[in-house]
């Protein structure tokens, strides 16, 4: 009964995957304004949450300074971090079809760059937007940390467990001495 359960449950696994590729298709959905302002306004954001960190008292216009200066990054690293977060995704689902080693790495690259070369041709429809092949490769970095450190952990994970089997095998054989 219980692989009944878990056969019917595991495909849904990927909907986190689905549901980030949503996410970004409709960041990718908005107009070049729309997608510049909400940047513009994380980016503020984060120079205020630095600011109270580091006890600075900004002013309006330096925090309109400080966000301006770092708008691009901010841009950039939220590409990377969307395409990370949607490799981990990725591969947690795939990992338990036991796809391992450069099987996940291909597998799970191959989707999470196709689908950011698709989302930039997306863009190349949407006013104000256009496709940028340095996206693509910068979503591919964020995609390849995600799906590498996924594989570093997972690696951890099996090898922790396996040590775990190994040292009970080991203290059954203690004891029936």
């Amino acid at each position: 009964m219980n692989k009944l359960i878990i056969a019917l449950l595991k495909p849904l696994s990927f909907l986190p995957a689905l549901l980030i590729m949503y996410m970004i298709f409709s960041f990718s959905d908005q107009t070049g304004a729309q997608s510049g302002q909400l940047s513009f306004k994380v980016s503020q954001k984060l120079v205020q949450v630095g600011a109270a960190i580091l006890d600075k008292d900004l002013t309006a216009e330096e925090i309109t300074m400080y966000a301006d200066k770092y708008h691009f990054l901010v841009r950039k690293l939220a590409h990377m971090t969307e395409y990370c977060i949607l490799a981990i995704s990725l591969c947690i689902p795939l990992y338990s079809y036991g796809v391992r080693s450069i099987w996940l790495v291909l597998l799970a690259g191959f989707i999470c760059v196709g689908f950011a070369a698709t989302d930039e041709y997306h863009q190349s429809h949407v006013a104000g937007r256009g496709p940028s092949v340095k996206d693509v490769f910068i979503d591919s970095v964020g995609a390849f940390i995600g799906i590498f450190g996924t594989r570093i952990i997972g690696w951890a994970a099996v090898k922790s467990t396996k040590e775990l089997e190994r040292d009970r095998k080991h203290k059954r054989k203690r004891r029936r001495k």
